[in-house]
């Protein structure tokens, strides 16, 4: 399937790299002003259960997969927290509740299940029930149903064999400033094919000699390297909802793979937006885990990062035999007017409410070879890949 398009906003230009960071914050993970619209709460002597629906944001495997085929991430939040306490996920068929899944409360107080977002068109309505423990009495949520998300507004499944006309390239010149003087965008680092698009870093044979590539403490002389790098300015943009990309990550460190938006506009001082990085990866065998999530932010004008590395992210592993190169996982950003939040397969990683974005803001895919990774790999070693099978974004307008 080739981009859809429902709604589409319009950006003035192609965005350059995001600038050295000068500051950082960071954002609460357990922000309560971050309640999404869609969760509601239920109480009984003294206990609370939420539920919350999202849509199909679960979607692990080895291959690529019809994003219709995903599942809907469903979360129920039960107060007090009692870990592994049981959670069982009903489905309203007709005026009868019927059994769909069970789970256990998480020591983040959650029990999380994958569900069907819609059968035969039409949205599903769900409850939850946290069963008798430690005496506790049974306790069950108000019903929430799916019907925001079952049609999304923008979808890419990466069919045929070339890049559909939403996405265009970016970041074609070196670029000392972005700290990219060995590195360019390049459409030789960018494949369509076997359902899925390939963004790659490869050697510049075109460019002549080597590049001199520099970090805090080593200086190092790399061949000139292509980086696979689009978006969607000037084609699409959203502001507030749900975006998410299935991805499977490169392997080595060197480069980073992103899924990130940026504001209409760019992202500078006096801009409503900012740049959201859904998720970033630097490579199998990092020491912090290789995963982070950020938001850039001009605080006057001085330019904010808030985020950190992903703690403990082997925990969103599926098994011990999965991993970030090994499979294709999705990583999804939940935006509110008052909150931002990430996801892995439908698991909350971070979310903050410091500083949210009220701009109209549009899609990136990106392996990038910065100068301070760059040198840490060999020039063999290339190329390295990172699949992208399916982009969505489900929007939530707002008054």
């Amino acid at each position: 399937m080739s981009a859809r398009r429902v709604l589409a906003g319009s950006v003035a230009a192609l965005l350059l790299p995001a600038s050295l960071l000068l500051t950082t914050e960071t954002g609460s993970a357990t922000d309560s002003a971050a309640r999404a619209a869609s969760t509601s709460t239920a109480e009984k002597a003294g206990q609370k259960i939420s539920l919350e629906v999202l849509p199909q944001i679960v979607q692990q495997g080895r291959g690529a997969a019809s994003a219709s085929s995903a599942k809907a991430a469903v979360t129920a939040t039960i107060k007090p927290v009692k870990v592994g306490r049981k959670v069982v996920l009903e489905q309203l068929n007709g005026s009868s509740w019927t059994k769909v899944a069970t789970a256990k409360q998480e020591k983040s107080g959650r029990a999380h299940f994958a569900a069907l977002v819609s059968k035969g068109g039409l949205p599903l309505t769900y409850r939850a029930t946290a069963q008798k423990a430690g005496g506790l009495k049974a306790v069950t949520s108000t019903s929430q149903d799916t019907s925001q998300w079952v049609t999304p507004t923008f979808t890419d499944e990466f069919s045929g064999g070339s890049l559909s006309s939403v996405w265009s390239m970016r970041g074609q010149d070196y670029e000392k400033q972005s700290k990219r003087a060995c590195s360019k965008g390049s459409p030789k680092a960018v494949k369509v094919g076997g359902g899925a698009l390939r963004l790659s870093v490869i050697k510049d044979r075109s460019a002549k000699g080597k590049c001199t590539a520099k970090s805090r403490k080593v200086t190092k002389k790399i061949s000139y390297r292509l980086n696979g790098h689009v978006g969607t300015a000037n084609a699409f943009s959203f502001r507030y909802g749900v975006a998410a990309a299935r991805i499977k990550m490169h392997k080595l460190q060197g480069q980073h793979a992103s899924f990130w938006l940026q504001p209409n506009g760019e992202n500078q001082p006096g801009s409503d937006g900012h740049e959201i990085d859904v998720i970033e990866y630097f490579g199998d065998k990092h020491p912090q885990g290789g995963l982070t999530s950020f938001i850039h932010w001009y605080k006057g004008k001085r330019l904010i990062k808030t985020g950190s590395w992903i703690k403990d992210s082997k925990s969103f592993l599926k098994n011990k035999g999965d991993g970030w190169s090994k499979n294709y996982h999705v990583f999804s950003v939940q935006w509110t007017p008052k909150a931002i939040i990430f996801r892995i397969d439908g698991k909350e990683t971070w979310r903050t409410s410091a500083r949210v974005s009220k701009a109209q803001q549009y899609l990136i895919l990106s392996l990038l070879a910065s100068d301070y990774e760059a040198l840490e790999m060999n020039d063999k070693k290339l190329p390295q890949h990172m699949y992208v099978d399916w982009v969505r974004v489900w929007e939530t307008p707002q008054p």
